[in-house]
């Protein structure tokens, strides 16, 4: 058998397997989940979602994870995990935004202590070798590295407050990951049986996790995505180049801005809103821009399918910006953040209507 052949063979059976198995833990979870993931029963509710529900997913994200890791180590080979640096980077970093998110499912973490855990995992990347290259002094790349870290695995906990977007989002992150790994003919890496396994066992939360939603996610997923999505983030977009090879900063910048436009756009709007009425940024709430466009009269599905088609449209636009454009000039720029821009001030413009409904 060939080698392309056999790679196909492993992939297909790995990703079909996965999708099989997010199904069946995850409606084992639902089946026997009692109290986990289910807090303050009496207390307020910030969930859009007026009843509480079991936030299991996560686990199912871990385990798939862990069955990548086995499964690139049994079918290619071992050294490219265990004795790499920055898959061990990868593996220190999303167990620990696991575990974090986990305690925080369970016993309701302190921010500090979660907001230190998202540092540490900062720093493993970087001590592991995985850091944004876009400065020529390196401490500053060490910061950026650290504040996008810290940033997504916030904003993807915080875009987590509606039934199916942040599995959405996430999927179509990992595709344009995938393609670009692809494309740079990466198959035999551990992050591309990584994103697969991870976007098999999204695909099967998704069934769980469309409205009406039966079992949310959790901090323990959000935490461990957000960790996940940031290094992919870090690997394949802020240290990617065009198809041709070509790398420029502000390419970079625009093809981050492209791919994480749903949690960036949504992360700022909050913030800004948040700090401009005295309040914490960090503390929950139902004044997400998903929740400004219910307040329009959009039913939860129609929300839901509204950001993934905005999602799906950014992710097109992200491959055709790698695989299609082999020089990168000043009017690319214009044209790309000129739309990243308008779905801001569009959607942030959403969230200054209907004041009086924010909590």
């Amino acid at each position: 058998m060939e080698n392309s052949q056999y790679i196909f063979l492993v992939y297909a059976s790995f990703l079909v397997s996965i999708v099989f198995f997010s199904l069946f833990i995850n409606a084992i979870f639902l089946k026997f989940a009692t109290t986990l993931g289910i807090r303050d029963k009496e207390g307020p509710i910030i969930r859009w979602s007026s009843v509480s529900k079991p936030a299991l997913g996560g686990i199912s994200f871990y385990i798939a994870f862990l069955l990548s890791t086995a499964s690139f180590s049994m079918f290619f080979d071992p050294n490219l995990v265990f004795k790499d640096y920055t898959a061990i980077g990868l593996m220190t970093s999303t167990a620990l935004a696991f575990l974090m998110g986990l305690a925080d499912d369970a016993y309701d973490t302190k921010p500090f202590l979660k907001f230190g855990i998202q540092i540490l995992c900062g720093v493993v990347l970087i001590l592991t070798g995985t850091v944004i290259n876009l400065f020529d002094n390196d401490w500053m790349n060490y910061v950026l590295t650290i504040v996008w870290v810290v940033g997504i695995m916030n904003s993807i906990n915080m875009l987590d407050n509606m039934d199916g977007i942040t599995t959405s989002v996430s999927l179509c992150i990992i595709i344009i990951c995938l393609i670009s790994s692809s494309f740079q003919n990466g198959f035999e890496t551990f992050e591309y049986m990584a994103m697969l396994g991870i976007f098999g066992a999204l695909v099967g939360f998704l069934f769980f996790n469309w409205h009406p939603s039966k079992m949310f996610m959790g901090d323990t997923g959000s935490q461990f995505l957000g960790m996940f999505l940031a290094y992919i983030g870090i690997k394949f977009l802020w240290n990617g180049t065009l198809y041709s090879g070509s790398n420029q900063a502000v390419q970079q910048i625009v093809q981050v801005l492209i791919a994480f436009i749903i949690p960036i756009v949504d992360t700022t709007s909050v913030v800004i809103n948040r700090i401009s009425r005295k309040q914490s940024p960090f503390v929950g709430g139902k004044d997400h821009t998903t929740h400004h466009l219910s307040y329009l009269g959009l039913s939860d599905s129609q929300v839901g399918f509204t950001f993934v088609g905005l999602s799906v449209f950014s992710m097109f636009i992200s491959i055709g910006i790698y695989r299609f454009i082999e020089e990168w000039f000043w009017y690319h720029s214009f044209a790309f953040i000129t739309y990243f821009v308008i779905v801001f001030v569009i959607l942030f413009s959403i969230t200054q209507k209907n004041k009086d409904k924010r909590i």
